[in-house]
C-alpha cells in the first residue's frame, strides 16, 4: 500500500550537507550542498507570517544560509514542497481549518507548476492568498 502524503511528511529524515555532484537546475558540482527534508520545508512556511510570501528561490537561499551551504538542492526542494501541499490538502479534507495547515500558498504561487499539480491547487492557493490579504 502506497504511503499517504502526511506519512511522506512525517517520515523520519535528517538533512545532509554535502558537495553537489554533478552540475544541475542552476547547481554547481562541489557547491556545497543542502539536500533538504518534507518537514524543513514544510517548517520554513510555517514561518512565514500570514499575508506574507516567500518565493521558491527565497526560500532556498535562506534555508542553504541557515545550514552552511551555498545553495540548497532544487530537486529535493521540488520533491518537498509537493509533499508538504499534498499533505495540507489530505489535512484539509480531512476537515482541518486552513489555519492548522501547513500554509504552502506562502511559497508555492498560482502560476507555480507544482500548484497545478495539486487536486484543485490553483483555486485552493488564489483563495488562501485573497483570505490572507
Amino acid at each position: 500500500m502506497a504511503k499517504s502524503w502526511t506519512e511522506k511528511l512525517n517520515a523520519p529524515a535528517e538533512p545532509v550537507v554535502k558537495p553537489a555532484p554533478i552540475s544541475i537546475a542552476g547547481m554547481r558540482a562541489g557547491q556545497i550542498t543542502l539536500v533538504p527534508t518534507a518537514r524543513m520545508i514544510a517548517d520554513f512556511m510555517s514561518s512565514i507570517p500570514p499575508g506574507q510570501t516567500v518565493d521558491t528561490k527565497a526560500m532556498r537561499r535562506a534555508l542553504a544560509e541557515r545550514h552552511d551551504a551555498e545553495v540548497t538542492c532544487p530537486i529535493y526542494t521540488g520533491y518537498h514542497l509537493r509533499t508538504v501541499a499534498e499533505a495540507a490538502l489530505e489535512a484539509h479534507a480531512a476537515g482541518l481549518p486552513s489555519e492548522a495547515i501547513t500554509p504552502f500558498w506562502r511559497v508555492l504561487d498560482e502560476d507555480s507548476p507544482t500548484t497545478s499539480r495539486l487536486p484543485d491547487g490553483v483555486a485552493f492557493v488564489a483563495a488562501r492568498r485573497a483570505a490572507e490579504r
